[in-house]
């Protein structure tokens, strides 16, 4: 595998990255280099999609990032977002019915799990939820997450304080046995549920498929499992030094960590 300092072979047409441990810093920010480097992409005429698990209002503060002609595959492939424009384009959820059905189950095999629901409007949650991050201000509080009705639900989110993060997970997964792609990015123990066949690698083909890119001009970047997918279809795939063992086993190369502004060092070897 390729350290990334290096990058032999055709040049993409396509960079897709994720960010959190990918392009972003440990601590959120992205440096003026990721930031110059991946600019310098789009102004070669690369298109550059960010793939992500956070929700569109988590984007708004990225716009410096790509420019003009960025977009963000985010929600786990939920929405299609025009980050300079701060609008959701596309989005693809869950059926109210489906919500209610997996809340149900999870609800009453894993007792005391609470659920939250990003929407292309913003997040709802349940008042037992219990938040990784502050809620926003204008945060739509419920008993239920089942009581939302038809509300469009992008990404589903459940989480209990009474689990540890992995015996939770894999005793989520089992409970809604394939009904919704459940996710895990990494974030503290949330089980991150999108609606069936909803993923980073369907949303970002069927954007490539849009634009008339095929797999094989696709260079794309990440570090948690979440990513897979992405990564196995993309044609080059890169995971950054601090990836997630699965990760690094799974790409066709490497490059250095997060920190160490990994992604920029392989898109400057490009250009």
């Amino acid at each position: 595998m390729s350290t990334g300092e290096r990058v032999g072979g055709g040049r993409p047409r396509l960079v897709a990255t994720d960010l959190d441990g990918t392009l972003l810093r440990d601590d959120g920010t992205v440096s003026a280099r990721s930031v110059a480097a991946l600019r310098a992409v789009a102004a070669a005429g690369i298109e550059t999609v960010l793939v992500t698990a956070r929700p569109p209002r988590w984007l708004h503060d990225l716009a410096h990032v790509v420019g003009d002609r960025g977009i963000a595959v985010c929600g786990n492939g939920a929405f299609r977002y025009d980050v300079a424009d701060r609008r959701v384009f596309a989005e693809r959820t869950i059926d109210p019915a489906l919500v209610a059905e997996v809340a149900r189950d999870l609800r009453e095999q894993l007792p005391c799990t609470g659920f939250a629901a990003e929407r292309a409007t913003g997040l709802a949650a349940e008042r037992m939820f219990a938040a990784i991050h502050d809620h926003p201000e204008d945060l739509v509080t419920t008993d239920r997450i089942e009581d939302l009705g038809d509300a469009r639900v992008g990404k589903l989110l459940a989480r209990n304080q009474h689990l540890d993060d992995e015996e939770f997970l894999a005793a989520a997964t089992e409970v809604v046995a394939g009904r919704v792609v459940l996710a895990y990015s990494g974030a503290g123990g949330l089980a991150e549920m999108s609606a069936p066949g909803v993923t980073k690698a369907s949303a970002l083909a069927a954007w490539s498929a849009e634009l008339g890119i095929a797999a094989d001009d696709v260079w794309a970047f990440g570090d948690m499992p979440n990513d897979l997918p992405m990564l196995a279809w993309a044609g080059r795939s890169f995971a950054v030094a601090n990836a997630h063992d699965s990760v690094r086993a799974a790409t066709t190369d490497t490059c250095r960590a997060n920190e160490d502004d990994g992604v920029a060092r392989v898109l400057e070897a490009l250009l």
